[in-house]
Parts: structure tokens; sequence; C-alpha cells
């Protein structure tokens, strides 16, 4: 296993199409939920704890071997805003384009096959993971962090808020992430002998909300 690989993976300017969504952040400025790093902090709490724990787990079952479309149709039942899931499966089919020249699989090749619309992020992340010699706790890292580090982004150019502050908000979150990695790890290895019905359903219905009041808005910098 090659560690730097993690890095490459996780690396913002991966070309995963990642750049190109909020997090639901953007919905939130409108609304006037975000307006600076205090609510900024408070909204990447709430997402780590619920879809990004949910999308950590998956992550780590997939990286863990578990079969991609048992795993997709989980993530499609915990999902349930059609603007998400559709969100989630154009991401996840940028990621697989990313990932199939950047470490060639069997895998990969088989769930592009399995899936030409894309199937959703968190599972092709997993895979991706796998290819690239990566462990489950790796794969749920990046997810993790990933849950909260679209968003601060996003709130960079939609607030013009200070970076440095955006990067203090992550900073502070970091023991959380932790414990979501590891709760998403031991959530993965039990589904692993159960099922992927025991993976978390941690819901949060205002990002879901906000998500089908964005899809419908004229006005859109970020596509999710």
């Amino acid at each position: 296993m090659s560690r730097a690989a993690l890095l490459v993976l996780a690396d913002g300017r991966f070309p995963a199409g990642g750049h190109a969504h909020s997090g639901g952040a953007e919905a939130a400025v409108r609304a006037g939920r975000i307006t600076g790093a205090g609510e900024l902090a408070e909204f990447c709490r709430g997402r780590l704890h619920t879809t990004g724990l949910v999308s950590a787990a998956l992550a780590a079952s997939a990286a863990l071997g578990m079969d991609p479309a048992g795993l997709d149709a989980a993530a499609d039942a915990r999902t349930p805003s059609p603007a998400l899931r559709g969100a989630a499966r154009r991401l996840g089919r940028q990621l697989l384009r990313a990932a199939r020249a950047t470490w060639p699989s069997g895998d990969l090749d088989a769930l592009a096959r399995d899936f030409p619309k894309g199937a959703h992020q968190p599972v092709v992340l997993g895979l991706a993971a796998r290819a690239a010699g990566l462990g489950a706790a790796d794969a749920a890292y990046c997810s993790a962090y990933e849950s909260v580090g679209g968003a601060a982004s996003a709130t960079v150019r939609l607030l013009s808020l200070d970076p440095l502050d955006a990067t203090g908000v992550l900073a502070r979150l970091a023991p959380e992430v932790d414990l979501v990695v590891d709760r998403a790890v031991a959530a993965a290895r039990e589904a692993l002998a159960e099922g992927p019905e025991t993976l978390p359903g941690a819901s949060a219905p205002l990002l879901e909300i906000l998500a089908e009041t964005h899809a419908g808005s004229p006005a859109r910098l970020f596509a999710s």
C-alpha cells in the first residue's frame, strides 16, 4: 500500500468534479443559514455526523470489497432527495473516469459497465481507494473530509469568507472527523458480515429540502 495514493485521491485538484458542487452550502447561504464562520462550522458539523457518516461507511464498505450494486442500492435508500441522488451519480461518474485513468482496475471497469449513468459517489470512492491499494479507513477519511471540505471551500467563494477562517473551521472539526471515521469503519466491518442494511442511516432532512429548492433555482453558482 502506498500512503501517497491517499494524498492523490483526497487532493482537491483530483479531477473528480467536486469543485462544481457546494455540498448544500449555496442553498444554505441563499436561505440565510450561513453568514459567516460560526454558521459554517455548525453546518459542516451537521453534515459530518449525518450524510458524512453515511457516505464514509459506504466508501469503507466498498473498499472492503462489498458488492457495489448492493451498496449503491443502500445509498439510494438513504438519499430521499432526487436532486441529491442525481448529484451523487454525476459525481460518481466523473470520479470513476478519473479513477480508471489513474488506477486501472477490473473492478472499476465492471462498475462502469454496470452503472453507465454513474454509481453513487461514495461507492465509487471506496472502489477507487481499493484500486489504489488503500484500506477502509483511508476511504472513510477521504469521504468524511470531503463532506465538509467542499462546503467550506464553496463558502469562501459564496460569501468572500476569509480562507483562513474556513480552514480554521475544518481544523477544529478534525477530532470529530476521526470519530466519524472510526464509526464508519466499524459499521462497514459489521455490514461485511451482516449485509448493507445495517449501515448507518443518519438523515439530514433540511439538506434534502435545500437540495430540492436549489435544483429549481434559476441562478446557481454550484450544481448542488
